[in-house]
C-alpha cells in the first residue's frame, strides 16, 4: 500500500472516529436501554446509531471496501480490504457510567490489520496506529505512545478485562502469569491497551476476542513499542483461537509466552 493511500485511509479512519464520538458522547450517562443480543452481551442504541453512521461514510468513501461491524454484520467479505468496526467495545462500563470504553476502528488488508483507531469519546482521548509507523496519541491531559521498555515479569502490572473472560481459555496459563506478575488488575476493555501503549500497564492477557475487539489495537500496541500476539506467540488471526497477548516489550512478550507454553 502507497502512503498517499495509506495516509486516506487514515483520513477516512479518522473522519469515522469523529462522527462516531458525535453520536456516543451525548448517550453517556443519561440512562439509555440496554438490551441483550443472542450471546446476552449488552448493545444500546449508541452502539447501533453510532455504526450505522460509520458505515454510511464508508459506503460513500470506500465503496469497494468491506466493512465488518460488531452490531450488523459483514458487507462486501471478499474486498482485500475490510473495515472493523466496534463502536462501544466496553458496553457495560459505558452503562454504568465508567470512561473506560471506546469505539474502535481498524483497517485490514489482506487479512492483517494495517490501520487501527482506539477513540474514547469522553475524556477526548485517541491513539492512531498505521503498520510501520509510531503511534500518535491526543488527549487534554498530553502524553506519549510509548510501552515500558526493560520490564520483567515481575515488575510488570498486568491486565485483564474480567475473570469470566478467563473461564473460556484454553489452559490456565493466564495464572501463572497472575502469581508471577508484580500485580492483577480487572476492567478497562479496550482502554487498558491504550494505557499499556502509554506505558501504564505492561501486561494483558485475554481470551474469546472477537477481530473487531483486537483489530484496531495491534497496529497501536506495535508503533508504541509493544507486542500483541495470541497466547502461543502466533500472529492474531481473523480465524484464530481468540486468545490475545500484549506486552510492552519483545522481552516481557517472550516471558509471558513461556510461561503460557508451559501449560499448554
Amino acid at each position: 500500500m502507497s502512503p498517499h493511500a495509506t495516509d486516506l485511509f487514515v483520513d477516512v479512519a479518522t473522519m469515522l472516529a469523529d462522527t462516531a464520538r458525535t453520536v456516543v458522547r451525548p448517550w453517556f450517562r443519561r440512562g439509555v436501554d440496554v438490551q441483550s443480543k443472542k450471546d446476552e452481551s449488552p448493545v444500546t442504541v449508541a452502539d447501533r446509531s453510532a455504526e450505522r453512521v460509520m458505515r454510511s461514510i464508508l459506503a460513500e468513501r470506500v465503496p469497494d471496501h468491506g466493512v465488518f461491524g460488531e452490531e450488523f454484520g459483514q458487507d462486501n467479505a471478499g474486498a482485500d480490504y475490510q473495515w472493523l468496526l466496534d463502536p462501544v467495545d466496553g458496553t457495560r462500563a459505558f452503562v454504568t457510567g465508567r470512561p473506560l470504553f471506546g469505539t474502535l476502528i481498524a483497517l485490514f488488508y489482506k487479512g492483517e490489520p494495517i490501520i487501527g483507531v482506539l477513540d474514547q469519546p469522553v475524556l477526548r482521548e485517541r491513539w492512531i496506529g498505521v503498520k510501520g509507523r509510531e503511534t500518535q496519541f491526543a488527549s487534554p491531559l498530553g502524553g506519549t505512545a510509548r510501552t515500558r521498555q526493560n520490564v520483567l515479569l515481575g515488575q510488570a502490572e498486568m491486565s485483564c478485562t474480567s475473570p469470566e473472560m478467563l473461564e473460556l481459555a484454553p489452559h490456565e496459563g493466564w495464572k501463572s502469569l497472575k502469581q508471577q506478575a508484580r500485580r492483577m488488575t480487572w476492567g478497562g476493555d479496550c482502554y487498558a491497551y491504550g494505557l499499556l501503549a502509554l506505558g501504564q500497564i505492561d501486561l494483558i492477557t485475554e481470551c474469546d476476542m472477537n477481530p473487531w475487539d483486537w483489530g484496531a489495537l495491534v497496529p497501536i500496541v506495535q508503533g508504541a513499542g509493544g507486542v500483541m500476539t495470541a497466547w502461543d506467540g502466533s500472529a492474531l488471526r481473523m480465524n484464530g483461537d481468540r486468545t490475545v497477548l500484549a506486552a510492552g516489550s519483545a522481552s516481557l512478550h517472550s516471558e509471558a509466552v513461556k510461561v503460557l507454553r508451559a501449560c499448554s
